[in-house]
């Protein structure tokens, strides 16, 4: 059983059960970011990758969220995200698009 402190509200603990969608991924991500650091310090971890989880947050926390993984691409980690969330595609410079043809062949196109 894991518990979260929820400082925004009540700062009062409560199950993680009981988060939204987009403050599981928010939970996942920062655990995430934990466990890269701890684990970077006996072995080098330069990238990241995140597999959506985007289009379950608000307008602000993508916002959060985004300007955090670039403040960690500034200090030299890689950080690779696989979203169908059309905002991300402004902030993202560098895109794989993928663009499934007929056949199960696939396209693959570097933006």
């Amino acid at each position: 059983m894991l518990n979260l402190i929820d400082h925004y509200q009540t700062d009062q603990a409560r199950l993680v059960d009981t988060s939204s969608g987009g403050e599981k991924f928010i939970i996942s991500l920062a655990l995430a970011l934990g466990l890269s650091d701890l684990a970077s310090k006996n072995v080098k971890i330069d990238s990241l990758f995140i597999d959506e989880g985007f289009g379950t947050l608000d307008k602000n926390t993508l916002e959060t969220v985004i300007s955090t993984l670039e403040t960690l691409q500034t200090v030299g980690k890689m950080i690779g995200i696989i979203s169908h969330v059309e905002n991300l595609k402004e902030r993202i410079p560098t895109q794989i698009m993928i663009n499934k043809k007929s056949n199960g062949v696939s396209m693959v196109e570097l933006l």
